[in-house]
């Protein structure tokens, strides 16, 4: 009888295989941020589509929506302020960069961050092309003026 092998991974997109590191990096990002909850929503995994395109930032920061718990929102159309991409481990670099051009910037996001956990940096993308890389000291963000010590998210220890 012979073996039959499958490759999982084929059946996901990349974007979609999490990991420790990815998982981490996204709930360190978002607890740190939830200090600017008075002007800005942060929302993990937020589903929308910008122009008709479906995508869906491990991050997005808008200013503060209103609340409605009667009605919820599967697809918000809304573009967010900030859009947070961390890279996922079998993703391209690629992927989230053609994102940020051909969906991101057009539909209005005024900032990208890219999160590549492996090499512990951050860049900052914007839509006038200014990318500003951080690989140490505290990140700002150009549009909302955050600010968030990399050592925050990427330390050796808990505190």
């Amino acid at each position: 009888m012979e073996t039959v092998y499958h490759d999982f991974i084929e059946e996901y997109q990349t974007e979609d295989i999490m990991s420790v590191n990815h998982s981490r990096t996204i709930q360190r990002i978002s607890s740190y941020l939830e200090r600017y909850d008075d002007i800005y929503d942060i929302l993990p995994e937020l589903e929308m589509k910008l122009d008709s395109k479906p995508v869906k930032p491990d991050i997005s920061v808008y200013p503060n929506l209103p609340e409605d718990w009667d009605t919820d929102i599967i697809f918000i159309t809304q573009p967010p302020l900030i859009a947070i991409e961390v890279l996922s481990p079998k993703q391209a670099m690629a992927d989230i960069t053609n994102k940020t051009n051909d969906v991101y910037f057009p539909a209005g996001v005024q900032s990208v961050w890219i999160v590549v956990p492996l090499l512990q940096t951050i860049t900052i993308r914007t839509p006038d092309g200014e990318k500003l890389t951080f690989s140490e000291g505290i990140i700002k963000d150009p549009v909302s003026n955050i600010e968030i010590p990399l050592d925050h998210i990427f330390r050796k220890q808990r505190p």
